[in-house]
Order: structure tokens, then sequence, then C-alpha cells
């Protein structure tokens, strides 16, 4: 049973019928609502819906346009966030429940006040339409929500109900976070497209930590445009978040609608990326790089530094060290409300020696700067989003094509490149320089387009 409805516009195609007037913000909510209405019983993408709040949003941005006050970018655009970042007034759960937030973030529950990024949504003049499924404290333990393609499959996680939202027409965007592979790998899983921007560039104020060193904010949409609009907005400074950077507003949409200037130089990569995913992955982006090279694309194969085979196990240890320090004295006191795999987590970091964790940093803080020589004769590094389809419904499945990205702080996109012989979504993941998500983004919508046009022909 599927549950992706057929020619679904996209957040820029909703937008732009919105400024024409060939629709309203209270035409577009509404039609998510019935999707909500008539889907989520099944899927289950969702832990709460304001459609009251939503259609009076709506309403309210409806009689704006009409007098020429246009709100930003997402004007009337629906939009659903995670469960781990707060929304004034709606108590905020991380997949577990708002007192475990409380004890464990020390902020008050239902929250004060909307998380920055959702602070930014609200100013480009998104409708907060409601909040997502996630996994326990965004980690591995599998979450109610299905996979819309197949509900026997995971969606994956942990923005596992952002994910599915998204494939299934309940909104156009929706806030997802990146800690391993929470943001690429549900994207995958579902056909859609995800963004997971360079470290510190979307501030992590207001959503619930994982572990500071990793941790990344991101959309979840339907294509790479969608997404280049989503992180115009969310990509910025917040002087009260100690992990957020001052860097450039990247002016992603500008730069898409702007000359390519060349085409883009492409780097396959292999080594674990070759030897831990399975078949149908590996062949479809053959198929996709084949597919860029005849369209014009120069094909490298870089070398990964010396090391790299052993960054999944460092990125663990970061991960795991994260996590048992926010958790430490409520899971003590409240061991049996956790989830199997996520106590079995925080049980394994609080056995670790502090010795472990330096030397897992030491390698992070070497592999950003080693893993930098992969861009000496390419734009941008290319390898599966996943390590094949969405698996059945008892796992998330393996963050293992994701997680080096998240530890080095490096900015990706996904996106859908057909799929497995059962229907499954396989996907795409562009890899750009340290704060390069312009040259990044560019390079993945000419891909994009270059992948749709080889597959008209």
């Amino acid at each position: 049973m599927s549950l992706v409805p057929e020619n679904l516009l996209t957040l820029t195609e909703a937008a732009r019928a919105i400024r024409l007037g060939e629709t309203t913000s209270v035409e577009i909510v509404e039609e998510c609502l019935a999707r909500i209405d008539s889907g989520d019983t099944a899927l289950q993408a969702f832990v709460s819906i304001d459609a009251t709040g939503g259609l009076a949003r709506a309403a309210e941005l409806d009689a704006l346009a009409i007098a020429g006050q246009w709100q930003g970018p997402l004007h009337g655009i629906p939009v659903a966030i995670k469960d781990i970042v707060d929304v004034a007034g709606w108590p905020t759960a991380a997949g577990m429940s708002a007192e475990s937030v409380a004890a464990t973030t020390g902020r008050s529950q239902p929250a004060s006040d909307d998380a920055r990024l959702v602070a930014w949504l609200r100013q480009a003049g998104a409708v907060i339409l409601g909040k997502t499924v996630t996994t326990a404290f965004a980690c591995f333990d599998p979450p109610p929500t299905r996979n819309p393609h197949n509900l026997e499959c995971t969606p994956g996680g942990s923005s596992s109900g952002s994910a599915a939202a998204v494939a299934a027409g309940m909104c156009f965007a929706a806030i997802g976070s990146q800690t391993g592979g929470s943001i690429t790998r549900p994207a995958a899983f579902c056909g859609v497209a995800g963004a997971k921007p360079s470290l510190g560039r979307v501030p992590c104020a207001g959503v619930v930590p994982i572990s500071e060193h990793l941790d990344h904010p991101g959309p979840i949409a339907r294509c790479v445009t969608d997404l280049a609009v989503m992180l115009d907005v969310l990509i910025g400074h917040d002087p009260t978040d100690p992990t957020s950077r001052h860097t450039s507003p990247p002016n992603l949409v500008a730069s898409l609608a702007g000359p390519l200037g060349s085409l883009p130089r492409l780097g396959r990569l292999a080594g674990l990326f070759d030897d831990l995913a399975e078949d149908p992955a590996r062949s479809s982006l053959d198929q996709a790089v084949s597919a860029w090279e005849s369209a014009g694309a120069k094909i490298s194969h870089p070398q990964l530094p010396a090391g790299f085979d052993e960054l999944l196990d460092h990125h663990a240890v970061v991960l795991v060290a994260g996590l048992t320090a926010n958790h430490q004295s409520y899971h003590a006191a409240h061991s049996r409300a956790y989830p199997p795999g996520l106590a079995s987590l925080i049980s394994q970091g609080l056995e670790y020696p502090l010795t472990r964790f330096i030397a897992a940093r030491r390698h992070q803080l070497r592999m950003k700067k080693e893993i930098l020589s992969c861009f000496d004769d390419c734009d941008v590094l290319v390898c599966p989003a996943a390590t094949g389809p969405a698996p059945d419904s008892s796992t998330t499945g393996n963050p293992a094509m994701n997680a080096p990205w998240s530890y080095t702080g490096l900015p990706t996109v996904s996106f859908p490149i057909g799929g497995d012989d059962d229907g499954l979504p396989l996907a795409v993941q562009l890899v750009g320089r340290p704060d390069g998500e312009a040259g990044l983004f560019r390079a993945a919508a000419w891909c994009e387009d270059a992948w749709a046009a080889a597959q008209s022909s």
C-alpha cells in the first residue's frame, strides 16, 4: 500500500501559485490537512496537528497577500517541525515525554519560546502545521511511523515523521535534524530530498541536543530548489547559541537562478561507501554518474584520507559521549523509561574512559582537515544517500553513508534517483566543502535536472 500522492506541487510551485493568485494559503493548508486526516492513522507521521491555528494563520496570510504585504519566500506554505524542536505553547517530547525533555535540557514545558529556526520560518511566512514523530531522543529505536511507499518498511530515523509527511503530501517541507544520518537517510528512504548544512550554520538553540559536536538541524522537502528556499531562511547566526557560527548568508536561490559557470566536477567516492553499500544503491549511483558524465560533468575518483576507515567507530564514541552527558542524571533515576536502544547507548557511554572520547575528538578534528584533499580535483563528492532501500520497520536503517559528513561537518544534499525492483526509493548524496552550500546546491540542481532529462529521453 502506497500513501504517496501523484503530481504533488513542490514548495516552489505552491509559493508561486499563491503569489500569482492561482490558489490561497487556506486552500493549500486544507489540502494538507485532508491528506493527514485520510492517511496519518496508517502513516503515523505526526505527534500533533494544529489544524485550527494553521487555518487561522493561513487566512491571515491570505489577507496580507491581498494587501500586497508579502511576508517572505514561505508566505502561506505549510511546514512541519520535528518534535525535538521547540514551538512556543507546544510540548516538546522528543519521542519520549515532555517531562524527560524538561529534565535533560532545563527548558520549560510546554515550550515558552520558539526555537530560533522556528521563529525565522514564521518570519518568512511559513504556516507551522504540526510536530512530527522522532525516534526517542533522536536515536535508533524504531518509531511508530511507517514508510509511505510501503507501510511494512521503515521511513528511517530519526527524522522519521518529517520525511514521511513530506513524501505523503501532508506538508511541503519539514524540519529534521542529523547527528548521524537522520536527515539524509529518512529522505532517501521516503523518496524526497534532504539537506544537512555545514556544522553550526543553522542554530541549535531550542533544539533538544544529542551531541553538540555533531548536531545539525536542516530541511526535508521535495526537490533541491525547495531545499534552497528553506536553507536561505534557516541559515544565520544566533548569538544565544554557542554552537552557532558567523558565516555569510548563502543566497542559495539566487545562486541557482544565475549562470552555472561551468559543468560540475564530481568526485565519486569508493572505500567504505562501496564496501557498505548494497547492490541496488551502488548500481543506481553508477547509472546516475554515467548519466552526468554523458551530460558533460567531469568525473574523478578521490582517495579517502588515511584513517577514514576508523571514522564510524570514532563517530559512535562522539555521539554516545554527548548523549550520555545530556542524559546521565535523568537516566540514573528513570532508566526504565528509556527504550532499549537508547538505554543501551547511555549504558555504553557511562563506561567510556575519558581517553577514548579525547582520541575520537582528535580523530574528528584531523578528518575535518584531511577530507579537504578529496576536493583537489572536484567541486563536490558523490556517494549513496543510504546503504540501500528502506529495510523493514524493525530498524531505522544503517547511517554509514551519512555519519562521515555529520562527523566532518560538511554540507550535503540528497535527492531520489529511481528505485529498486520493489519500487522502494534510492537516492544520491552530494557533499560540499565547508560552508560551500552555494556551490553544492548549484551542482546538485544541475545533477537533479540532468538525471531527470536522462530518464525522460
